[in-house]
This record gives structure tokens, sequence and C-alpha cells, in this order.
């Protein structure tokens, strides 16, 4: 097949090279102009303009689905890899301008639901005044699900057992785990982890990492594990606490939450081998890098001011092993 005149213009187009790939993985000229929103003529043109630019045929047109001719397999490892090159350089551009980002998702820990959220967001609505945020509060396993998904552009969460390669981590608050106990309760805290009290232990469900961490932690010890009851809510346990109809495994920041039941509880450390969550912010979308950096020191300056130096005020011995992380 002989490919049309070579047109008066000289200069590549990254158009042609979109419209190439496109119909090459759809093998079908139609498929790629509704994919483009552009008409079928334009985008055969389009084709027509590259195969004269390389004075070569790229495509079989008498086939359906239309396939590749042995140059049209060669070029496209080329197209695909300059397409690639464009689309990094927009992302890093976008990255690097904050007065571009006009869409910002956000998704943050049920713990951070009542005070440190909202200041956030307005940290971020002053920071970028143009931009649209849309805010979730969720456990972290959900904020991980919706990062993966693409369906949030950065979260804070509890970090997973292994590393999720297609998110950025920076690491924020150590998080150790302790006991919460009634604060009338004289026991020791060896005498609950052995269940040598009576009061029934109250824990996070398995579908959240903490649930996960304190089971997992508790097995390796060889200590008792399986809790009375569990629940999604942290409020629900700090509750039942304060009340006097339990104990659990928690943590500081959890404990921080529960604002009206902090009277009626006290924290104690835990008294086996020492273990804690890191509460990382994760992001999804580079373009949001520059919102990202905000909210990291936003985050470690609220934290270190509303939630570890008040709790390590009232707990000394948790200095130390609650703290900010600066990486």
């Amino acid at each position: 097949m002989t490919p049309p005149e070579a047109p008066r213009r000289t200069h590549l187009s990254l158009s042609w090279l979109a419209a190439f790939r496109l119909v090459a993985d759809s093998g079908s000229v139609r498929r790629a102009a509704e994919k483009m929103g552009l008409s079928v003529s334009t985008v055969s043109h389009q084709i027509s303009c590259l195969e004269a630019h390389l004075r070569a045929p790229l495509l079989d047109h008498s086939r359906r689905p239309m396939a590749l001719t042995a140059q049209g397999r060669l070029y496209l490892r080329y197209a695909e890899d300059i397409l690639a090159l464009v689309e990094q350089g927009q992302t890093a551009v976008l990255a690097n301008t904050p007065d571009s980002l006009q869409d910002l998702r956000l998704a943050l820990i049920d713990d951070f639901e009542n005070d440190i959220g909202p200041e956030l967001t307005r940290l971020l609505t002053a920071a970028f005044p143009a931009c649209r945020l849309t805010s979730y509060t969720r456990p972290s396993h959900e904020i991980l699900e919706l990062l993966k998904d693409r369906a949030v552009d950065i979260g804070v969460a509890t970090q997973p057992d292994h590393p999720i390669a297609m998110l950025e981590e920076t690491p924020i608050l150590r998080d150790p785990f302790v006991l919460a106990v009634p604060a009338g309760s004289d026991a020791a805290a060896d005498a609950f982890v052995t269940r040598q009290t009576g009061l029934p232990f109250l824990s996070y469900n398995r579908s959240q990492i903490m649930g996960r961490m304190i089971e997992a932690q508790l097995t390796r010890l060889k200590l008792p594990g399986d809790p009375a009851c569990t629940f999604d809510s942290t409020v629900s346990i700090l509750a039942l606490i304060a009340e006097g109809h339990g104990w659990a495994i928690t943590t500081p920041t959890n404990y921080a939450h529960g604002k009206r039941f902090q009277p009626q509880i006290k924290l104690l450390p835990f008294p086996r081998k020492s273990f804690a969550r890191t509460l990382s912010l994760f992001v999804a979308e580079p373009q949001a890098q520059a919102a990202a950096e905000r909210l990291a020191t936003g985050l470690r300056r609220l934290l270190a001011a509303r939630v570890v130096a008040p709790t390590v005020e009232e707990f000394p011995w948790l200095e130390s092993r609650f703290c900010i992380l600066d990486r």
C-alpha cells in the first residue's frame, strides 16, 4: 500500500501520535474518534498525515479490525514513549504550580473528624483559594482503597503492613499502642492483658488495620486475643470504658479523639513488648504534591500542639514514645 503524499506541514504533531495510539489499541478509527471526541474523518486524516510524514504505512486499512503493519508495530513503541514523556512533563509542571490546582479530594481518618480535620480544611482553602476541596472521613483501610482506586488524591491513614507501590508516603506520627482502662481501676496493666480483672476486652474489627495489628501482637506474645466485643468506632469503645464496662488496646490519638470521655479513662503502657502504628500522608496523584506538602506541614503542627503535647502532659511516660515524625 502506497502512503499518501507528504503534506506541506513537516513538523510531527502530537495529535497524530495520540490518534495512532488509540487506533492501534482499538483497531477502529470510529472507536478512537469517540474517545478523542473528534469526527471519524478528522482521526482518519491524522493517521494519513502521520503515515505521509513517515513515508511508511503503519496500519493495514483493509483489515477489520485494523492491524498494525511491521512498521506500525515498531513505531508504536516510540509513539507511546513520546506521549508518556509529554504526560509526565505536564504532571510535573502542574505539581509545582499550586495556583493550577482546581480540584482536590482529601480523605482523613475518623480520629481527625472533630478537631484536626476542620483546621486542615481551612489551611488548604487558604493556600489554594481557587481549588474546590472535597473531604471524606473514613477508616484507614477504606482510605487506602480509595487511594489505590484514584478516588481521592491525598489520604491520611494508618501505614499498612506492606508498602503500596503506587502511592507516595510521608510518615507523620508515631502512635504507640497503650491500654485504655476505667479511671477508677487499680489493676496493673499486665492484669488486663492476662484477663485477670474480670473486665471485658473491647477491640477493633479485623477489617480495620488497627484490629489486625492488635490481634497479631497478642498472638505473637501468646496472650489471650478473643475480644468480648469488636467495634468500628473508637468512640463506642471509649464510651463503654468510661462507664466501667471494659478495657481496650488503643492509641493516644484515639484517646484524644474522645475528649468527653477522658475524665473517666486512664492510659497505661502496654505491659509486654511495645508496638505502634504510624500515621502517614499518602499521595495518589502527582499534581496534588504541592497541596500534600502544605498539608504535611500543617498536620504535624496541629498534631504536635493539639494531640501530642496535651496527652504527654497528662501521661508523661508517653514522652519519646508518642511523637511527630519529620520523615
